[in-house]
């Protein structure tokens, strides 16, 4: 308290996920802050199960328990100053059951932490290296929301002329300040899209580097009255903003466990019965990593987002694409998520699936060749978040290591999601069918 009220700090904002990655969050007063960690701070359990336009979904320990408490305690360790509020530090909470004593089934958190004490039984520590990518809108007075410097043809650039009010530079040096392992950015492929990478790190520290890297971009752009989306697919004229994941892992004595110049491919058998389990577990992984009905709207051919189960070397037409670095640089990178996935539960269960594929010791197919999306070669991810939740309820194996009440609430809340949509009469609707019909 003494450090904090030195360099001007009054206000400790404490955060946590829901199960959408979105932060919940509740300020506390610097004077306050020793009863905030003695006693922890108390919210309503049905924030996990809470819409994204406030609805509570019936979720079993929600609504029908009474709408119960979950208590939040500051974890310190993760302090830091927010460049861009003076006076306001912010730091992550740690999510317990109060009638229990143990973590809340749907704390992604939690289950991230679960799934990496399995993997430490099996001698590895995963290390994981998120990418992101987002698009900047401006206020429209008839779309509600447009493109920001929407100009084609602008990829992979900086400076100027893909960003002529350098949202990207300045953005740069504030996430830089928060200390959360900013690496570089770019221009994206589309108009007003951008891509900030993270370093890599251990997979607790990536996920939650990820997540607070999300909201992070998200207010730095309501500050400049702008909109930051990591919305799959947000404009039907551009292409979509993927979370593409690089996973290796550490052994007991420190080495990259995925390497090995004596084995195929210059690949230890870690690594490749990694993404032999990434691979047989894909149809259920995408219920986390792409979480939305919307998120299916970025599939299909031409779109450079995977929908085919494959993997290649150096490939990006694949879903698991292994870069041609090895020695302390080999890796798998996931091409599957999308930016809307929840990053605690997209490194949780693309872990899980991978140290499932080490369990049974199983070796994935021929690397594939060439230009992929061909589905007379390559088996097809589900086309609908329907299909993925059906696939992921299947995995029995899958959501063992996830934790059956954690798949029980993710499945109740996303089911309400796919239920809403169906009953929504969409403006394509309208402009397909009122003026004809």
């Amino acid at each position: 308290m003494e450090r904090l009220a030195a360099e001007g700090i009054d206000v400790v904002r404490v955060t946590y996920p829901d199960l959408i990655g979105t932060d919940r969050a509740r300020d506390v007063l610097l004077e306050e802050l020793p009863r905030a960690v003695e006693h922890g701070l108390a919210f309503c359990r049905a924030v996990y199960h809470t819409s994204p336009q406030g609805d509570v979904v019936p979720v079993r320990g929600g609504l029908d328990a009474g709408l119960p408490d979950i208590c939040v305690r500051p974890d310190l360790d993760t302090l830091a100053p927010l460049p861009w509020e003076p006076g306001v530090a912010t730091c992550l909470g740690e999510v317990l059951d109060p009638a229990t004593g143990a973590p809340a089934p749907e704390s992604p958190r939690d289950l991230l932490q679960a799934v990496l004490d399995r993997c430490a039984e099996h001698g590895l520590r995963p290390v994981v290296g998120p990418e992101l990518e987002y698009f900047l809108c401006e206020r429209d007075a008839v779309a509600g929301w447009r493109r920001y410097a929407s100009d084609p043809g602008v990829v992979y650039t900086a400076g100027l002329r893909a960003d002529p009010d350098n949202h990207l530079l300045r953005t740069l040096r504030q996430v830089r300040d928060l200390n959360i392992g900013v690496l570089s950015g770019n221009h994206e492929f589309d108009g007003g899209q951008f891509e900030i990478n993270l370093v890599h790190s251990e997979a607790m520290s990536a996920a939650d580097r990820a997540f607070r890297f999300k909201a992070a971009i998200k207010e730095l752009a309501r500050k400049e009255g702008r909109l930051a989306t990591f919305m799959a697919k947000p404009f039907n004229d551009a292409g979509g903003s993927g979370f593409h994941l690089h996973l290796s892992s550490h052994d007991t004595e420190g080495r990259n466990a995925f390497d090995d110049p004596s084995g195929p491919y210059g690949l230890s058998a870690t690594a490749r019965h990694s993404v032999a389990g990434v691979m047989a577990h894909a149809p259920a992984l995408a219920a986390l990593l792409n979480p939305t009905v919307n998120s299916y709207k970025r599939f299909g051919p031409d779109t450079l987002a995977p929908w085919l189960i494959d993997w290649g070397l150096d490939n990006r037409s694949t879903m698991v694409r292994v870069p041609p670095e090895r020695g302390s640089g080999a890796r798998l990178e996931l091409r599957l998520g999308d930016a809307s996935a929840n990053p605690y539960l997209a490194i949780a269960g693309t872990i899980a699936a991978a140290l499932l594929g080490v369990t049974a010791a199983e070796e994935p197919p021929a690397p594939l060749e060439g230009y992929g999306y061909d589905p007379a070669r390559s088996a097809l991810l589900p086309g609908t978040l329907s299909e993925a939740l059906d696939a992921l309820e299947a995995d029995t194996a899958l959501a063992e290591v996830l934790g059956k009440d954690f798949t029980t609430s993710f499945l109740s809340y996303k089911r309400n999601e796919v239920e809403r949509f169906q009953r929504h009469v969409t403006d394509w609707e309208f402009t397909e069918y009122a003026y004809h019909l």
